[in-house]
């Protein structure tokens, strides 16, 4: 599987789940987050300022669209003839729903034999219990960038914002 945005936030923890899971990951970063990336267990990394990854040989039975900037024409050339395209969050591209290329997706998707759609968050009684386990285990682990005070909140956007977190920032109460 790959996942764009592997070493965010969110995607610091999908890498973890999905090697959890049994997945072999190939995580999308930059080239100063790619030790971060592979320390959580992708078996692959990509620095997307080098290289593209849908212009690889190798394509993927699921992506995980966490970093929001592939288009669909690049996540379906990476993508394996039948596979899935999971696009996770909203993206400002100009339109007054911020998710113009999820809604495109999603009408696209019944015309293709690949699979696109994005996530629909669902909690079933036995995620947190599993969520639970693998972080007993040592197999999830949080990987936070930076705390910040509650007064410096401002500065966590700004760091958040310029794409220097390295996992997640954290405010101290």
């Amino acid at each position: 599987m790959l996942i764009t945005g592997a070493s965010g936030g969110v995607g610091s923890y999908a890498v973890q789940l999905a090697r959890a899971l049994g997945a072999e990951v190939t995580g999308v970063c930059s080239a100063a987050k790619l030790d971060l990336v592979r320390s959580l267990g992708a078996a692959h990394v990509i620095d997307y300022t080098r290289e593209d990854s849908a212009d690889r040989a190798h394509r993927y039975d699921l992506i995980i669209d966490i970093a929001g900037s592939p288009s669909l024409s690049r996540l379906r050339r990476a993508l394996a003839p039948a596979g899935t395209a999971v696009l996770v969050g909203g993206e400002d591209d100009g339109n007054w729903t911020g998710m113009g290329r999820q809604l495109r997706a999603l009408a696209l998707s019944p015309f293709l034999r690949q699979r696109l759609t994005m996530v629909t968050p669902r909690q079933r009684a036995a995620d947190p219990e599993r969520l639970i386990s693998f972080i007993e285990a040592g197999t999830v682990r949080p990987s936070i960038d930076r705390i910040y005070p509650l007064d410096r909140v401002p500065e966590a956007l700004r760091h958040l914002e310029a794409g220097n977190a390295r996992g997640k920032v954290a405010i101290s109460i």
